[in-house]
C-alpha cells in the first residue's frame, strides 16, 4: 500500500505482516511479545484518549522515555490525531524541557518513570500544561499511570478517528525535534510524515531486512536516526525486541539473537574494545591466535581480494577466533547499522572480516536523517566512507568543501525562527550541513570535518580537529579526545584515557594503579606513553598539522557536566572555557621552552 503518512505502517502492518511479536518486552525477567492488533488498538487508544483530553490536530505532545513498547503506542497515537509529537531527550535538563514546552506550546506529556516525571513537574510549574495531562509509563504514586489514558480511549470509538487521520497530509507536521547543538537554546527541527517516510524510502534498499528478522533496539527513539529505522522496521515486517537499558546490552543480544540493530560509533568502539580485553586476558597459544585473527580483521577491505594466503587464514580466522565474536552478539546478527558520528575504519574492518557487515551512514536531524549509508553488498560499502547518496537525493560539494543537499526529506525549518531557517538554505534551495566532505571514486561520500570546527593556527594554516581525535581515538587506550589551538603556534589535544584499559596497561608495565584517576593522569609512564601513542598518530598528518602537547584529564565529559550533547558530540566552547588554564599552560610551557 501507499505509505503516506506515519500510521498508514500500521494498516499495512495488519494486512501485509499480523505478527504475534510486532514488539517485544522484557517484564519480571523474559520478553514478552505484543502482536500487530495489539498495536494498533492501543495507538487508537492513545488517540481517543487524548481527543478526551482535547488534543487535536496540530497540538504538541511530549514524549520523554528511553525506548520500549509505549513510546510507540504514543507516538502512532498522536500522529493519528493530526497532532505533533515533541521526543526528548531524558538526560537533558529542567531548564532545557522548561525551554522546549514553552517554545513547542505542549499541552501533554508522556513520561516514564518517577525520576523523569519529577524533573518535568518542576519543569511546568507556572505553564499551561495541567499536571493531570502527565501520564508517566512506569506506576508512579500520585501519577497518573499511562494506563488511565487507554482508559479513557476504551471509551471511545476508533471509527471516529477515520475522518481525524483522513485529514492528515503528507506534508504536516509529524513531529518537532529540538537539536541541543553544541551551542545556544535548543532548536525545534520541523519534519513531516513526508520528510521521513521519503526517507524510509529512499533509503529502503540500503537496509537487508526482512519479515522473518528481529532488532534489537536502544538509541533512543528520540534521535531521528532509531525513530527512521523503527518506521523501515515496521514497513518490512521486522519483530522490534527493546533492549532493557544500555547496560544490559550484551545480554539482551544473546537472549534476542537479533539480524540487525542500530548503534553510535562509541557503543560499537565499547564491544570491540571489551573483546580485546578479554584478548589480553588470554595466555599461550590462546592469546597469539587471537591477536593473530585481530591483526588479520584489521587488514581487511571489503574493495578488494586479499589474496588466497590471507582468503584461507581468514577463514581459518572466523572459525577459531570470530565465530565467538558472533555467539556474543546473538549467532545471528548480518549487519550492523551504525549513525550519529564518525566511525573508526578499524572497527568497520575487523567486523566485516569477522562476517558482521558495518554499514556507516550520515545525515542530520534537519534532513530525516540520511543523505548517504554504506549498503550491505561490498559494491555500496567502501570502510571509510559513508556510502552512496541514498535514492532522490541530491549532493554537491561547494567550493569551500561544505556539503550542500536537497531533497523530500529536508525538514520544513526551525520552528518559531524563520531568521535562523533562512541561514541554513542559499538562494538556490540547497540545504547547507555544515559539514566538510569529499565524492570519492564517484560514489561515495567522505566526512572529513565540520566547517564550524575547523580552526586557523598562528602561521595561517587550517586544521581539522575532527580527523585527528579519530585517529588518536583509534587507540583502546584513549576514551575522549579534543583537539586545540585556534590561533596558536602548533595544536595540542586533550585527552581523557579509558582508565580500565589504562590500568591493564599499568598492570602488564609494572605501573601502580591503585590510586585515583587524578593520580594516574600525573604519572610520568603514564603520560610518556600517551605522548608517545600521540607522536606515533601524528606520522599520519603534515607537520603543520600534528599535535605537538598533550595533557591528560581524570574524568569524562558526559551530558551531566554539560560538555556533551545528547548525541555524545563534545562541546568545544565549553570544554575549552572550562579547561582555559590548563589549555594557556601548555602553549606557556612551549614559550618557556
Amino acid at each position: 500500500m501507499d505509505i503516506r503518512r506515519s500510521f498508514d505502517v500500521l494498516t499495512q502492518l495488519q494486512q501485509k505482516y499480523n505478527k504475534p511479536n510486532c514488539f517485544a518486552a522484557k517484564i519480571d525477567g523474559k520478553y514478552v511479545p505484543i502482536s500487530t492488533d495489539t498495536v494498533v488498538e492501543q495507538a487508537n487508544r492513545v488517540s481517543l484518549g487524548l481527543r478526551s483530553l482535547g488534543v487535536g490536530k496540530d497540538d504538541k505532545v511530549a514524549i520523554i522515555s528511553m525506548n520500549r513498547p509505549e513510546w510507540m503506542f504514543a507516538d502512532f497515537g498522536i500522529a493519528q490525531l493530526g497532532a505533533t509529537s515533541v521526543p526528548m531527550y531524558p538526560s537533558i535538563t529542567v531548564e532545557d524541557y522548561k525551554y522546549i514546552f514553552a517554545d513547542a506550546g505542549v499541552k501533554a506529556v508522556f513520561v516514564s518513570d518517577k525520576k523523569l516525571l519529577e524533573k518535568v513537574l518542576e519543569a511546568i510549574q507556572g505553564m499551561d500544561i495541567p499536571a493531570q495531562n502527565v501520564f508517566t509509563f512506569d506506576k508512579v504514586e500520585g501519577a497518573r499511570h499511562f494506563s488511565e489514558l487507554l482508559e479513557l480511549g476504551k471509551q471511545g470509538n476508533p471509527a471516529d478517528l477515520e475522518p481525524l487521520k483522513a485529514a492528515v497530509q503528507p506534508d504536516d507536521l509529524l513531529t518537532l525535534i529540538y537539536t541541543s547543538g553544541t551551542t545556544g537554546k535548543p532548536k525545534g527541527v520541523m519534519l513531516s510524515h513526508n520528510n521521513i517516510l521519503s526517507n524510509c524510502r529512499n533509503a529502503q534498499r540500503f537496509v537487508p531486512v526482512t519479515k522473518e528478522d528481529k532488532a534489537l533496539s536502544f538509541l533512543p527513539l528520540c534521535h531521528i536516526f532509531e525513530r527512521m529505522v523503527t518506521y523501515i522496521y515496521l514497513i518490512n515486517g521486522v519483530s522490534i525486541y527493546y533492549a532493557e537499558s544500555m547496560e544490559t546490552i550484551a545480554e539482551n543480544l544473546r537472549e534476542v539473537k537479533p539480524e540487525i540493530f542500530t548503534t553510535v560509533p562509541r557503543l560499537l568502539e565499547k564491544v570491540y574494545d571489551k573483546i580485546v580485553a578479554k584478548g589480553h586476558e588470554q595466555t599461550g597459544i590462546k592469546k597469539s591466535l587471537f591477536f593473530w585473527a585481530l591483526d588479520l580483521g584489521l587488514k581487511y577491505d571489503n574493495q578488494k581480494d586479499n589474496g588466497f594466503l590471507y582468503n584461507t587464514q581468514l577463514a581459518l580466522a572466523n572459525k577459531l577466533i570470530f565465530s565467538k565474536w558472533r555467539e556474543a552478539l546473538g549467532g545471528n546478527l548480518r549487519c550492523i547499522v551504525s549513525g550519529g558520528g564518525a566511525l573508526q575504519p578499524r572497527l568497520a574492518r575487523v567486523f566485516w572480516a569477522g562476517g558482521i557487515r558495518v554499514m556507516e551512514g550520515y545525515g542530520l536531524t534537519e534532513t530525516s536523517p540520511v543523505i548517504a549509508v554504506g549498503g550491505y553488498e561490498p559494491e555500496n560499502n567502501m570502510i571509510g566512507t559513508v556510502g552512496p547518496i541514498i535514492d532522490n537525493t541530491e549532493v554537491k560539494i561547494a567550493k569551500d568543501g561544505e556539503i550542500l543537499t536537497k531533497s523530500e526529506s529536508v525538514m520544513k525549518g526551525y520552528y518559531n525562527n524563520p531568521e535562523l531557517t533562512a541561514k541554513e538554505f542559499d538562494e538556490e534551495g540547497w540545504f547547507h550541513t555544515g559539514d566538510i566532505g569529499e565524492i570519492v571514486d564517484g560514489k561515495f561520500l567522505k566526512i572529513t570535518d565540520r566547517k564550524k570546527e575547523m580552526f586557523k593556527t598562528s602561521g595561517g594554516k587550517y586544521i581539522a580537529p575532527q580527523v585527528l581525535e579519530s585517529k588518536i581515538k583509534e587507540s583502546p587506550l584513549v576514551e575522549q579526545c579534543m583537539v586545540v589551538g585556534d590561533g596558536q603556534k602548533f595544536a595540542s589535544a586533550l585527552v581523557i584515557p579509558a582508565f580500565d584499559e589504562l590500568k591493564g596497561w599499568c598492570k602488564r608495565n609494572g605501573v601502580d594503579s591503585n590510586g585515583s584517576t587524578e593520580d594516574l593522569v600525573k604519572n610520568e609512564k603514564v603520560v610518556k606513553m600517551y605522548e608517545d601513542l600521540v607522536h606515533k598518530y601524528n606520522n599520519s598528518f603534515a607537520q603543520w598539522e600534528q599535535v605537538k602537547k598533550i595533557a591528560l584529564l581524570p574524568k569524562l565529559w558526559t551530558v551531566d557536566t554539560g560538555e556533551m550533547t545528547p548525541t555524545m558530540k563534545v562541546k568545544r566552547k565549553v570544554i575549552t572555557e572550562n579547561n582555559k588554564e590548563l589549555i594557556e599552560s601548555l602553549y606557556h610551557q612551549a614559550e618557556r621552552r
